[in-house]
């Protein structure tokens, strides 16, 4: 049996070993330990955010934005599964902030581009370093057999990822193009 350490108020999952006969099992108490501490990191990240007025949806734009580049409103819109003029409000709210522009393509006024500013930056920036410290407190706590253990099982787990997104099988078709920073 592998037994998950347990979150503050949360009770842990002893996950049984993987064999043929398990791995459904597995991989079901592998997510749900995976949703509860991601849920657990978005949450600590979050406290801040919301004492700045920003609300987890505009962060998720300004992400959007950062990793794919300037984008035209109707992209973004289906990105975010809502209609062009929940976007447009949504993108409102955030260009009041300063966070991101909106840009008019010259050749065809009707398209309007949306790209994140140097403040939107600044502010994911901000928001990563916040992000880092806390994993860094998280990770500082295991000993260095489960530091190994974590760190083989991400190269395993972005390996397989990278895997499922090239796979046109999967449905997923998701591409980043070289937009993002360093």
């Amino acid at each position: 049996m592998i037994r998950s350490a347990p979150l503050a108020g949360v009770a842990s999952t002893t996950v049984p070993a993987v064999d043929s006969g398990t791995t459904t099992v597995t991989t079901k108490a592998i997510i749900a330990d995976l949703r509860t501490a991601m849920g657990e990191l978005k949450c600590l990240g979050s406290e801040r955010l919301v004492r700045l007025g920003i609300s987890m949806m505009q962060m998720h734009v300004m992400h959007l934005l950062d990793r794919h580049g300037e984008l035209p409103m109707s992209r973004l819109a289906d990105m975010l599964d809502v209609s062009v003029s929940a976007a447009t409000g949504l993108i409102d709210r955030i260009e009041e902030r300063g966070f991101v522009e909106r840009i008019r393509v010259p050749s065809d006024r009707r398209v309007v581009l949306v790209r994140i500013t140097p403040v939107g930056h600044q502010l994911l920036d901000d928001a990563e370093v916040l992000r880092s410290e806390i994993i860094e407190q998280v990770l500082g706590r295991l000993d260095p057999a489960q530091l190994a253990g974590v760190a083989s099982a991400l190269v395993d787990l972005r390996g397989a990822l990278a895997a499922t997104l090239i796979d046109d099988r999967s449905g997923l078709n998701h591409s980043h193009q070289a937009q993002g920073r360093d």
